[in-house]
């Protein structure tokens, strides 16, 4: 059973919603964060990436860097470019991306259901990873990145989305990448009561995006558990900021990679070498696989497309991921790559940035680059189901949830 409840929003004012509005903070660099406010004086990513206040060779993490961030929350507040609701309530946060459109429910998820393993996970976090955003949200009292959730659809929810997206729109904007973002607020007693009885005959819920974020706020929630030990789990601190999408909407793009060189290999003996998993044919145009077990391969300026023998393919559903299959196969025993969240001779380009990117960086930094058919959210619910874990880097979700649009107080 899933607790999603309602929550009392600070959001911004009508009219600075775009300005305010944000991509999250870690699809930025250090330099294309403090590039990226530049110019913007509204936008969100400053409390965000509070080290863009600060010089460049600023302490990202040093305690005063998460206080700047928490008194430019409160002076956004204070001067009404962020209003408090007075009631609690749903929100319906709607996407439209090249003629696609997906509906998420925004809500607050329970810290215990992420603990007991009703929120479902796919991915492993990274302790140095959550450490930054643990401070961030308990220096701001705050969640003001929500995370991105997935369930299996349900017709009664499709239908009470498509009623309240029918009345006045609380927000529309299109940002500056082309994606229109439109709020309605669900505050209707009947509404309020269908939303939360559905997700309560849930057995799970998964987390599409967002692993840290979620893995953060859930610890903040447990820290505040042991400074207040006579809690009784209706603390704001108990859940955390989400917005929840029906898994029929959701679109996942490939998650490419790029190599830095050959682990010793000739170009010729490499070739050589994948013909023993691979049937393998020359491209003269850029290679986008378009089934499973089929990759694209960039090396010294030509396209190759890469089919893996069917005797190789697995049914287990990690080791068939075709992430894991290019892991298994070309990685780690042909390039060397044995961890790829820690080795520096490989690096991972979002589908959204195209296969131009994949040769711009074999141009520039890199020699060898393998474009992926994307993972599906069938396979990402059948791994999280069987309580394991995707290798890294394995999905990349468009569009982006915008963070600043709602804050959940803690």
């Amino acid at each position: 059973m899933a607790d999603i409840k309602t929550f009392t929003a600070i959001r911004p004012k009508q009219e600075l919603v775009a300005q305010i509005a944000a991509l999250p903070y870690d699809v930025y660099n250090r330099a294309e964060a403090r590039e990226a406010v530049q110019g913007h004086p509204h936008t969100f990513l400053r409390i965000d990436r509070p080290e863009t206040q600060f010089s460049e060779n600023c302490d990202m993490y040093a305690p005063e860097v998460y206080e700047k961030a928490a008194r430019l929350l409160q002076d956004m507040i204070a001067d009404g470019r962020y209003v408090q609701d007075t009631d609690e309530a749903y929100y319906i946060y709607q996407l439209i991306m090249d003629g696609r459109t997906q509906n998420g429910i925004v809500a607050c998820a329970s810290i215990d259901d992420y603990v007991s393993g009703v929120i479902k996970k796919h991915e492993n976090t990274r302790e140095e990873k959550e450490q930054d955003r643990i401070r961030h949200v308990d220096t701001l009292g705050a969640q003001t990145g929500p995370i991105f959730l997935a369930y299996r659809s349900k017709d009664i929810l499709n239908q009470l989305i498509r009623a309240v997206t029918a009345e006045q729109v609380l927000y529309s904007f299109t940002s500056e990448d082309g994606i229109t973002h439109n709020v309605w607020k669900v505050a209707g007693k009947e509404q309020i009561e269908t939303i939360r009885d559905t997700f309560a005959n849930m057995d799970a819920i998964y987390i599409a995006d967002g692993h840290h974020r979620a893995a953060s706020a859930v610890k903040v929630g447990l820290k505040r558990r042991q400074e207040h030990p006579d809690y009784d789990g209706t603390e704001e601190f108990n859940y955390f900021l989400s917005v929840l999408f029906p898994d029929e909407e959701l679109k996942i793009l490939p998650y490419n990679r790029v190599v830095s060189d050959l682990h010793g290999y000739e170009a010729d003996a490499f070739l050589e070498k994948l013909r023993e998993q691979f049937d393998i044919t020359v491209s003269n145009q850029p290679v986008a696989p378009d089934r499973k077990a089929d990759f694209g391969m960039y090396l010294f300026g030509q396209w190759y497309r890469l089919t893996a023998k069917v005797a190789l393919l697995s049914s287990d559903p990690v080791k068939g991921l075709d992430v894991s299959i290019l892991q298994e196969l070309i990685l780690e025993p042909l390039l060397g790559i044995h961890d790829p969240r820690t080795d520096s001779r490989i690096d991972f380009v979002g589908g959204i940035r195209g296969l131009e990117e994949l040769e711009r960086r074999c141009r520039e930094d890199m020699k060898l680059a393998f474009s992926m058919y994307p993972t599906s959210i069938a396979e990402l619910f059948a791994v999280a189901d069987a309580g394991r874990l995707m290798p890294p880097k394995s999905t990349w979700f468009e569009p982006k949830l915008r963070s600043g649009i709602f804050i959940h107080s803690i």
